[in-house]
């Protein structure tokens, strides 16, 4: 895959060149290691597109995991947090049953424990890229664990070629920058990739 477009968000892309340079290269070399044509594995059922083999986000995803992880490209990782949610009021019986599902969690799906740099891959629908950079990423940084993000998403070429509904590129950069940034915004750099 190769990056083909890149949206500075509050930043990013100063706060990337300035304190990360050498995370980037190994950024790039993960994009650019993964051959996206291995993962055209999803045989469509769309009304659409009946029949039509399409990009697996799953499985890109689990291409990335495994890239961003080796040592030769800086060991990334996913990191966890675990969440206790005591706010608001909710009788005792409803958060008992709750409590029985398991801990609840956030995560991001990259960061290298040597760094303040968050990473994360989204091939899903738009609110998820909205999601990540302007309220995930700002939680991750109160929390200490990133000051700074990155954002891999396909571009509407790409997207083309998955299931419909996921977002791109295009669309994310054209609503961040009407949104604009707020004080509580990170700086975060946007990849735009295409297979």
């Amino acid at each position: 895959m190769k990056i083909v477009a890149t949206y500075d968000f509050n930043g990013g892309k100063s706060a990337i060149e300035d304190k990360y340079p050498i995370e980037f290269l190994q950024i790039q070399t993960v994009i650019h290691a993964i051959d996206a044509s291995l993962y055209k594995t999803k045989k469509s059922t769309e009304k659409t597109m009946m029949g039509k083999m399409l990009f697996s986000p799953m499985e890109l995803n689990k291409a990335f995991k495994n890239e961003f992880a080796k040592p030769e490209n800086g060991g990334w990782s996913n990191h966890k947090v675990l969440c206790d949610y005591v706010y608001g009021k909710y009788t005792e019986n409803y958060i008992k049953s709750q409590n029985t599902r398991g801990q609840p969690f956030r995560d991001m799906d990259f960061v290298k424990p040597s760094t303040k740099l968050g990473i994360e891959v989204q091939f899903g629908k738009y609110a998820f890229m909205v999601y990540n950079v302007c309220a995930k990423m700002t939680i991750f940084s109160k929390l200490g664990v990133i000051d700074t993000g990155v954002e891999i998403v396909p571009v509407k070429n790409f997207a083309d070629e998955m299931s419909t509904g996921v977002s791109y590129f295009e669309q994310f950069a054209w609503d961040l920058e009407h949104r604009g940034t707020s004080n509580i915004d990170i700086p975060v750099l946007i990849l735009g990739i295409d297979a």
